[in-house]
């Protein structure tokens, strides 16, 4: 049950919750745990008068004179659980409320835990974002730009971009296609434009641009918003006008020259193949060019058909095999070095015939990414995070379709419908997660 307390007597140690939206603050979550007094110097900057708080999930000191024993507050997580099996369990599921567990539960189990339910907090949290925008460019599209770019920044600002980075996959958190289509370009678009050395103006249009690609289907029938449908030749004309309509949103929205390129050629091929205006390579700006790469590579793992998606390592083989011309070369092998030869959702066979999901890449060696291993005699919560680059006689044999999994694997490694990524910081430890969770 929450609380309001006035701004004045808030104190470290107090579990709040920011009402405000992720994009209009700088913190890594907008419910979280205040662990100094310069974060209260942040919220009070915020311009509130008062906000909600958790006595139950707060961890305030006691008061002068009163032994902390006497203090009716919750036991800390790993604490309580420091002697049964699933304290590492019990311990990220306490740093994902922002309260940090003791040293003494600092397992690699608890890192990964921690690790994968902030970018899930984080990846919901965007989503609600992305659809404040969208629901605002109609009738207030200066006001969906302010929030889209604080979107943006909160990206690049909150996933820690001067660190090395990768993608990782994690589950949908209930989001739905067309938000999950936009975070997936954003993000997978933003990582290649820091690949590339990008500056913070050229990554910011970038991010703006990918997250509002598609901006012009707000405008078309739901029929006609999936070009990869069996459309009738007047269905396509009306989908390849979502790139005009979204260009002339972007200019009500005030995007920039750089953003707004982004939105207007995202469709555009490096051979002149695409649409609307056909153009080839040269003439395309370097922002659309990552873009209309990954929009294919997104299309083809997450399509408006079920049925028939690809898995990641398939949609990265059909477009280097078949698509080669149709993208810069030099970003489509920057962008398979960056997603691994086997891309974070993977299903695939180790040398050793055991079976696994691939969770994260690794961009120094391509086919060594970190996987998640079936072994039913152990619950799906214990199972085993190997990375494989430690590994010096382990490897991948083979990628695989779900369908080819043994019954009992499928179940345990339940394969997604929708491949959703969000980025982490490479070698994340617990301690980042929980500097993060609680900042």
């Amino acid at each position: 049950m929450s609380h309001t307390v006035v701004i004045e007597d808030l104190q470290v140690g107090m579990f709040v919750h920011l009402d405000l939206g992720w994009w209009a603050h700088p913190f890594a979550l907008s419910s979280f745990l205040i662990t100094s007094p310069e974060q209260i110097v942040t919220i009070r900057r915020l311009g509130l008068r008062q906000l909600r708080w958790s006595p139950e999930k707060s961890r305030l000191a006691p008061p002068p004179g009163q032994a902390s024993a006497e203090v009716a507050m919750p036991a800390p997580a790993a604490q309580a659980g420091a002697d049964a099996p699933d304290a590492g369990a019990d311990a990220a599921a306490a740093a994902v409320d922002g309260v940090a567990p003791f040293p003494a539960a600092r397992d690699p189990l608890a890192a990964q835990l921690a690790a994968q339910r902030l970018c899930e907090q984080q990846y919901a949290e965007a989503g609600r974002a992305w659809h404040e925008a969208q629901h605002l460019v109609p009738q207030q599209p200066a006001q969906a730009l302010a929030v889209t770019e604080g979107l943006t920044r909160a990206l690049l600002d909150k996933l820690m971009v001067d660190r090395e980075m990768c993608v990782r996959v994690i589950s949908d958190a209930g989001s739905d296609r067309a938000s999950g289509h936009a975070l997936n370009v954003a993000v997978i678009a933003l990582l290649m434009g820091r690949v590339f050395g990008f500056g913070e103006a050229e990554m910011l249009d970038l991010g703006i641009g990918a997250l509002l690609h598609d901006v012009g289907k707000l405008e078309l029938p739901e029929r006609v918003r999936h070009g990869e449908l069996a459309l009738a030749p007047r269905e396509l004309q009306a989908y390849r006008e979502h790139v005009a309509l979204g260009v002339a949103a972007g200019q009500r929205m005030g995007l920039s020259e750089g953003a707004l390129a982004v939105v207007a050629q995202h469709h555009e091929m490096a051979d002149a193949s695409g649409f609307p205006a056909r153009l080839n390579l040269d003439r395309m700006a370097i922002g659309a060019r990552i873009v209309a790469l990954v929009n294919r590579y997104d299309k083809l793992c997450n399509p408006a058909q079920v049925a028939a998606a690809l898995t990641p390592h398939e949609a990265l083989s059909t477009m280097f095999a078949q698509s080669r011309t149709r993208f810069d070369a030099t970003m489509l092998n920057a962008f398979i070095r960056m997603m691994g030869v086997y891309p974070p959702g993977s299903l695939v066979q180790l040398t050793d015939d055991r079976y696994a999901t691939v969770v994260s890449c690794n961009s120094s060696r391509p086919l060594k990414p970190r996987v998640l291993v079936c072994d039913t005699r152990v619950p799906v919560a214990d199972a085993l995070l190997l990375n494989l680059d430690g590994q010096i006689d382990l490897g991948i044999r083979r990628s695989l379709k779900a369908t080819q999994l043994p019954a009992a694997a499928r179940d345990y490694l339940s394969p997604r419908q929708r491949m959703v990524y969000f980025f982490e910081p490479v070698q994340s430890d617990l301690a980042a997660a929980e500097e993060a969770l609680a900042a």
